[in-house]
């Protein structure tokens, strides 16, 4: 009998492109198929949603045609409302079942995939390092500056969820910061942060994952700003002097003046294991799917 591995994943975005990609790269062609086509259909989805795509069809009749309930190896979708003011529901992945060396891994749609690790339904998902850093690596005085610092930052008191390997989607948490800020001949980096005092500009959802990047040392003598109103955060940076914003080129941080310093860290969508719940099957699956580039791999 067929063993079954349920693994949470992203319900849209760039994570669960990511994963889909890797799925594709291990479990063989039909895998490239349905992987395009479930890609495919959100990317068109989400033209839609903004408005940049007319569409007279109603979403329950996009539902519908989309979704075939009958064969599990074919991708299913569901509704997510969507909170902004004028919006509608929006059509995000649910599930679909894929061949992997004997095993059937059932990709499963979760808003949290990370949390829903935590709270046991799954061994395997996939989500965001940076819910990681924001929800249980702990603050010391030294930062976090790679994946495989993680694992050895999380109490295990705190949680039985460890990273795996990240997917090599990476946008990095970059030091930011106008010419004015830098002394002449100084490095933006971290021993430059360490050596600030005054305002750092951050996205405010990330004061958590900032202070275990930097460690609490180099935090000490710096002031959270945050962007206001509709300010985008390189323009808000720009304004404050020294900030710290995703970026993958720096063309926009660039756009605004500003010189660009130390990759932080990557953010990034990584694989994750609930090691309470681990199982041959759920092993098997989890070396097939960590089968990466030295570069990315992390040694556990």
């Amino acid at each position: 009998m067929t063993q079954t591995v349920s693994v949470a994943v992203p319900r849209k975005g760039r994570p669960l492109e990511a994963v889909l990609e890797r799925l594709a790269t291990v479990a063989g062609t039909h895998s490239h198929s349905v992987a395009d086509d479930i890609s495919s259909t959100l990317r068109y989805e989400k033209s839609v949603t903004k408005g940049s795509t007319a569409d007279d069809r109603t979403v329950y009749d996009r539902l519908a045609e989309y979704s075939d309930l009958s064969d599990p190896g074919k991708p299913e979708y569901t509704l997510l409302r969507d909170d902004r003011d004028g919006l509608p529901r929006r059509i995000v992945f649910d599930s679909v079942t894929l061949s992997l060396d004997g095993v059937d891994v059932q990709l499963v749609g979760r808003e949290e995939p990370f949390r829903a690790l935590r709270t046991h339904e799954f061994a395997l998902g996939f989500d965001s390092a940076d819910l990681v850093l924001e929800e249980v690596v702990s603050l010391e005085s030294d930062g976090v500056d790679s994946l495989g610092d993680i694992n050895a930052r999380i109490d295990p008191m705190e949680s039985d969820v460890r990273v795996v390997t990240g997917l090599g989607d990476t946008v990095y948490h970059t030091l930011m910061a106008t010419p004015e800020t830098l002394p002449a001949g100084a490095t933006l980096d971290r021993s430059f942060v360490a050596a600030y005092e005054g305002p750092l500009c951050i996205s405010p959802r990330y004061e958590r994952l900032v202070e275990a990047v930097l460690g609490t040392d180099a935090i000490e003598d710096v002031e959270f700003r945050y962007p206001e109103d509709e300010s985008e955060e390189e323009e808000a940076i720009a304004n404050t002097g020294l900030g710290v914003y995703l970026t993958m080129t720096g063309s926009t941080a660039r756009d605004h003046g500003l010189v660009l310093g130390d990759h932080l860290f990557p953010s990034e969508t990584v694989l994750m294991e609930n090691d309470a719940e681990r199982s041959s099957a759920v092993d098997r699956v989890k070396s097939l799917l960590s089968d990466v580039s030295p570069e990315t791999a992390i040694r556990v």
